[in-house]
Formats: C-alpha cells, structure tokens, sequence
C-alpha cells in the first residue's frame, strides 16, 4: 500500500554515486526543520484521508494476517513497489534532515524511521479492514519485510560504499494506463516498471570513463508484470535497459542536490531489451 504518498513525497534522494552529502556540523536551523516536520505533517493528513477513502472505508473486522493471497496480488511486484516507496521516503527525509543541519547518521537513521514509521501505520490499518477479494488487504508480513529491506538501504549504503552504485527507480507506461479502471497509474502494475539503477562506476572501468565514456549513462535492470489477474495468473517482464544518471549534471549545493536526486528517482526512457518472457527491443522504453 505504498502508492499515493508518492504523489507527495516524490522529492526523493539516494545517489548512485553518492548517498548524500554529510553534513557534520552541529548548526540545526529551526525554520529548515519546521518545514520539514509541516512536511511530514501534511503529507501523513493527506495520505491517511486518500487511502481511508480508497482502501479504508469499507466494511471493518478484527486484525488479521493476509498470508494466503498476498503473492497472488501483483505476482508479487506490490513488494517491489512497497520496498521502492520505503526507500523514496527515507532518503527523501534523510536529505532534508541534512539540509536542516542534522549530522549525517542522525539524519539517516531518522529518515529510515519515519518510512517504517508510516509504513507500520499502513500495514497495521490495512490488517482492520476487510479485503472484498482483491488480495491486497490484511497485514503482511511480506509487506513488512520490503517496506524494512527499502528503509533501511541508505543505511547499508551509509556503511557500504560500494552499495552507493545502485539505486531503486521507478517508471509508468502513461499510453497504457486506463484511469477507469484504476484509481492512480501507481495501482497499475501491469503498466508500472520498478528498476535497479547502476552506476557505470560499477561496471566500466575506470580508463574509460576518465577518457570517453560520459558519466550520466548508466544501466538498469527492470522488473514489469503483464495478464495480472485476481487469482495469481499473469507472467513477470525483466528489462535491460541503459539509464540516465542525473545527478551526472555538474550542479550542486543547497536544495539543487533534491532537485537533482528528485527527477534521478524517476527512470526516464531510454533504450531497452525485454529479456523475459521473451526477447523484443524497445528503441525508447517508458
């Protein structure tokens, strides 16, 4: 259930060369991190009011588990989506936890907190309401556990370095989406790709980049799902893609880092190879 505070919190961060910029300085600014906590505020009231409309609002029951029918849902690329969202916030707050002043662990520790934190919130609501057949509904462990593996990624990166190369991204099939039949193209997994991000600094040797090869290209594999339907039927799609690292643009400082790492969460097209469930070329790949 990680879709629709994504529409607000899509200011994201986590590199893939860098995680983010420490900040080791003990000067917190109060107005900085009261625009954070009105943030955090903000986008708790209207992701609590938009999904008790969509998910919430029908009939209650007691908690229970949802275990039986969780991987039918998606085939199981809801996880991908829910430890992608858990990642976009905790670094997004990481982020802006250092723009405030916070030292860097702090600020990392935090941000991954606040993800699980709502994410918690989420699950723990979704395990009082009652599913009318879809699958998605009651508390899941799986859930959980994707939502722990997203938060927790920038503190691994933190204590990792080489972990900094990758990174989660996400992108939709806008020409496909049909908005009568979902609510928001982030319930659409079928037209919904989530992407592990690598930088070439993982891959191409270092002679090369420092002399021909551009430093903003890079490679993404891509999961997709297609023939979803309500009783675990459909097939996965895996992609080989090329990617465009945008925080390759020789501009920092301040808030440009977010804005950088804000449009580097989505994945813009670029060419790709569908490798699964059979082999087609895509000259542009939404």
């Amino acid at each position: 259930m990680y879709k629709y505070l994504l529409i607000c919190l899509i200011l994201s961060s986590g590199s893939t060369v860098t995680l983010i910029a420490k900040n080791d300085s003990s000067e917190v600014s109060p107005i900085r991190l009261g625009t954070v906590a009105g943030i955090t505020t903000a986008g708790f009231i209207y992701g609590h009011a938009l999904q008790n409309n969509l998910w919430w609002k029908g009939e209650k029951t007691d908690f229970y588990f949802n275990t039986d029918r969780d991987w039918e849902y998606a085939l199981g690329a809801d996880k991908l989506g829910h430890a992608f969202f858990s990642f976009l916030v905790s670094s997004f707050y990481s982020d802006m936890l250092l723009w405030s002043g916070v030292d860097t662990a702090t600020a990392i520790y935090s941000g991954t907190g606040i993800a699980l934190a709502y994410q918690t919130y989420v699950e723990i609501r979704d395990g009082f309401s009652r599913d009318n057949g879809g699958g998605y509904l009651g508390f899941s462990p799986m859930d959980m556990a994707a939502n722990t593996l997203g938060a927790g990624f920038p503190i691994a990166q933190y204590y990792i370095p080489s972990l900094r190369n990758y990174s989660l991204k996400i992108s939709f099939d806008w020409q496909k989406y049909d908005k009568n039949k979902f609510g928001a193209i982030i319930d659409d997994y079928e037209n919904t790709t989530h992407w592990l991000a690598i930088n070439s600094r993982a891959i191409i040797p270092e002679e090369w980049r420092e002399t021909w090869y551009p430093a903003w290209i890079g490679f993404a594999i891509g999961h997709s799902v297609n023939g979803l339907n309500a009783y675990g039927g459909g097939n996965h799609e895996l992609y080989i893609s090329l990617d465009w690292d945008i925080e390759a643009i020789p501009i920092s400082g301040g808030l440009w880092n977010v804005l950088k790492r804000t449009i580097g969460r989505y994945r813009l097209p670029a060419p790709a190879i569908r490798i699964m469930p059979e082999i087609t070329w895509f000259g542009l790949k939404l």
